[in-house]
């Protein structure tokens, strides 16, 4: 008979609360190669993982735990789908499931439409066609209502400059309204006309220049807080701050804390950024900078299996 199980180093294959993911070589060398009767004193010792029916004398799984081990198995599953898929059909994925959620997924229509770049937002609108029949736009629109509407069509129509000429003064008379704007408006900025062209029309580069007037003109950060519009604070921080953002959506999926939506976060920002060499890079160092570890040691501490090392593959195009 094989010897008995390993219930500390099982337990840890299976994740539980010590991390994302399964450890499938731990499970095939040690779960699969079990004799039955040691697996029987595996459920009866795992009281977090099954109940003891005593009336039909067998040990059932909690459903939480079924629940919890299909999403864990699924991670590296739905990690490889979206690296197969084209970018442009990916993003435009991620829009359509951000319209299902409803408003506390907007965020993440924000990300797509403020951190691509032109050409890419434009694959995303045109795969939108193909998949679902009707423009990206069109379904925004019908789905959002209220003072976000305008500001998120604007956002995913752009089609962005992204040369190097900016004409400072036009940086410095935008920034100057959008410091008026702030004053008198308060959280009623994000539904100024104007206030949505210069976020939705203006290049990125000509963007960081406004950012520089206004703190000037200020005398404060505009990503402290244009508003209390939390939609409008990462849209901002999306267009003059990517690494920053991402570094930080980064952390939080990783936190022990974060819940289930919040975890699959870490998947999106590795796979949709790591064909952008530059761009990982910069996220690598933000992130550094933030937490004072890399991004990588954090991920390998956190993340078990097939599904970590896919992730650590991915970060390591950069290198």
């Amino acid at each position: 008979m094989a010897l008995p199980l390993d219930l500390e180093s099982l337990t840890e294959a299976l994740s539980g609360n010590l991390g994302m993911g399964v450890d499938e070589n731990a499970l095939i060398s040690k779960l699969g190669k079990s004799h039955k009767d040691h697996r029987k004193l595996f459920r009866k010792a795992s009281k977090s993982f099954f109940v003891e029916d005593e009336e039909r004398a067998f040990e059932k799984c909690h459903d939480h735990f079924v629940r919890h081990l299909k999403l864990e198995f699924s991670r590296f599953n739905n990690a490889v789908v979206m690296w197969a898929m084209h970018p442009w059909e990916r993003d435009a994925r991620l829009v359509k499931k951000a319209l299902k959620k409803g408003e506390e997924a907007y965020n993440l229509i924000v990300e797509v439409s403020c951190t691509r770049s032109a050409e890419d937002l434009l694959g995303a609108r045109k795969a939108y066609h193909s998949l679902f029949d009707q423009s990206m736009e069109e379904d925004i629109a019908s789905h959002v209502h209220g003072p976000h509407r305008k500001l998120l069509v604007g956002l995913v129509s752009a089609y962005r400059y992204e040369g190097n000429k900016v004409k400072d003064d036009s940086a410095k008379s935008e920034a100057k309204f959008l410091a008026e704007a702030v004053a008198s408006s308060g959280d009623e900025v994000v539904e100024k006309d104007e206030v949505v062209r210069i976020l939705t029309t203006r290049s990125k580069l000509h963007l960081q220049h406004v950012y520089n007037h206004f703190n000037d003109i200020k005398g404060s950060d505009l990503l402290g807080g244009v508003s209390h519009s939390s939609l409008l604070n990462e849209a901002l921080i999306c267009l003059l701050k990517p690494a920053v953002y991402f570094s930080k959506i980064l952390d939080a999926s990783l936190n022990k804390d974060a819940d289930k939506t919040t975890k699959k976060w870490l998947t999106r920002v590795l796979v949709t950024r790591a064909d952008h060499s530059d761009e990982i890079k910069d996220i690598k160092e933000e992130y550094n900078n933030l937490y004072g570890e890399t991004l990588a040691q954090r991920i390998q501490d956190k993340i078990k299996g097939n599904y970590r090392d896919f992730l650590l593959t991915l970060l390591s195009k950069s290198d």
